[in-house]
């Protein structure tokens, strides 16, 4: 029989505690090992939240580990080297990115989004600029994504 747990850890620091150890321990698997598997794992996300899928397998006691790709707003804050995001976006700004920095978060993101082109994947990113406060190019998000959609800047696949 096989187990999911879903759960949404920082990138490297997964531990034996809240949220995975609770879920972990009644499988019978070697928690420690799972855990230093996982945290291998994320280690490219390192100061970043991000979901992973644990399936284990309760006869074999073997695990299999998904990694999904931080949130959306958690890359823009780390190609920013900020830790979180305005409280006040329309008022107050934690930063700016380019617009390759921008096309860089939508190709990571593309197929988790949903986005059919690279193009409909930079316009949600930005979208998400709005959000957490970040300007791009010293403009207001909204602004290359109406320049983006009246041909003005290009974006190639």
């Amino acid at each position: 029989m096989k187990e999911k747990i879903e759960a949404l850890i920082e990138g490297g620091k997964a531990t034996p505690g809240p949220p995975l150890g609770p879920k972990l321990g009644p499988l019978g698997v070697n928690v420690g090992k799972l855990i230093a598997d996982i945290n291998n794992a994320t280690k490219d996300f390192a100061g970043m939240k991000v979901p992973v899928i644990i399936e284990i397998d309760t006869d074999t006691k073997t695990w299999e580990i998904k990694v999904g790709t931080p949130p959306t707003s958690q890359l823009i804050l780390k190609e920013l080297g900020v830790e979180k995001g305005s409280g006040k976006p329309n008022e107050e700004k934690v930063g700016d990115l380019k617009l390759d920095q921008i096309i860089k978060i939508a190709r990571i993101k593309k197929n988790d989004i949903g986005a059919k082109t690279l193009k409909a994947a930079v316009k949600t990113v930005l979208g998400t600029c709005v959000s957490v406060g970040v300007t791009v190019e010293g403009k207001d998000p909204r602004e290359i994504q109406k320049a983006i959609d009246a041909g003005e800047i290009s974006i190639e696949e």
